[in-house]
């Protein structure tokens, strides 16, 4: 099984397009120790052919024309693509905007929660995906499923999604409900354990995640590979940084440092190996020559970077 990561940058991508601290503008000026960042997303394939996209980010276009795994065969149609499903684990924007770049009636699945696929069905923008062409199929929560093409074939991979804890879509916050989590629901935020009848290993994909909690530990323990969510290094990061006013925690989102951080609540789960994705602009890890990228790797984790491959 090929796991690639064609988008390791939280919402807005590094550096955002009017972001101008201090980490976009060393990203901007080329400065060695920063790599550009699309936003959020992955790929896998079981067999190298048939490809499934997780997370559908407003950068999927750039994404697709830097990854030949996801471009028409030479030799093939003249309308063709080797993606033949669409995973998404919440519907923040960054994940699911792209969706709208794959609308020329090109035959493929989409799969997410019933309370995302809620959100897609309420916005009739979507119907540019014309149903009868781009099937919408539910992932059951706690069930493996068997990820197939529009046709019902199957690609080979196994997504088995988890409730994690996390937040609703930023644009379906309803204030009044701000005491009990702005209106959030089960299935608002999930994690996916990627599996293929090819290998006995798998990997896990929490690109969002409010809280490591017992029933996440529990589940994680002993996993062969995690992608786990690294938007920001201390919870008041953008906050101290000057760029917003809201905390990780406020955007659903836990910090990697510290004692309530991910590297101490995942330090001893025997994960083999950690890989942090949708990391924010402000987050000092994106500083290659910084010491919070230093302490990350001296914890055992790595950051993702656009076209950082996984072979299970």
């Amino acid at each position: 099984m090929r796991l690639k990561i064609i988008g390791s940058a939280a919402g807005g991508g590094f550096p955002q397009w009017n972001c101008n601290y201090r980490l976009s503008r060393g990203a901007r000026s080329g400065d060695i120790n920063f790599r550009a960042r699309t936003q959020s997303s992955l790929i896998a394939s079981a067999n190298g052919t048939d490809w499934v996209v997780f997370n559908a980010s407003p950068d999927i276009r750039e994404q697709i024309a830097a990854t030949p795994e996801l471009q028409p065969a030479s030799a093939g149609p003249l309308r063709s693509t080797p993606i033949r499903a669409v995973v998404l684990t919440n519907a923040d924007v960054d994940h699911i905007a792209g969706l709208l770049s794959l609308r020329e009636r090109e035959p493929f699945a989409i799969y997410a929660s019933q309370r995302i696929l809620e959100v897609l069905a309420s916005n009739s923008i979507f119907n540019v995906l014309d149903p009868a062409i781009v099937k919408r199929r539910e992932l059951l929560l706690d069930e493996p499923t068997k990820i197939a093409d529009a046709s019902g074939k199957p690609t080979g991979l196994v997504v088995e999604a988890f409730a994690v804890p996390g937040k609703v879509a930023l644009f379906l916050e309803d204030p009044s409900l701000a005491a009990q989590g702005f209106g959030t629901e089960t299935g608002d935020t999930i994690g996916l354990r990627i599996s293929s009848s090819q290998t006995p290993h798998a990997a896990f994909y929490v690109p969002g995640c409010a809280a490591v909690d017992a029933n996440l530990k529990r589940r994680l323990s002993n996993a062969d590979c995690l992608l786990f969510d690294g938007t920001l290094f201390t919870d008041d990061e953008m906050i101290t940084a000057g760029v917003g006013s809201k905390t990780g925690a406020r955007m659903g989102h836990v910090h990697i440092s510290g004692p309530s951080g991910s590297i101490d609540a995942l330090s001893n789960l025997g994960v083999k190996r950690r890989i942090y994705v949708h990391i924010n602009n402000t987050n000092p890890i994106l500083d290659e020559a910084s010491a919070e990228r230093a302490a990350v790797g001296e914890a055992g984790w790595e950051v993702a970077h656009d076209g950082m491959e996984v072979r299970l």
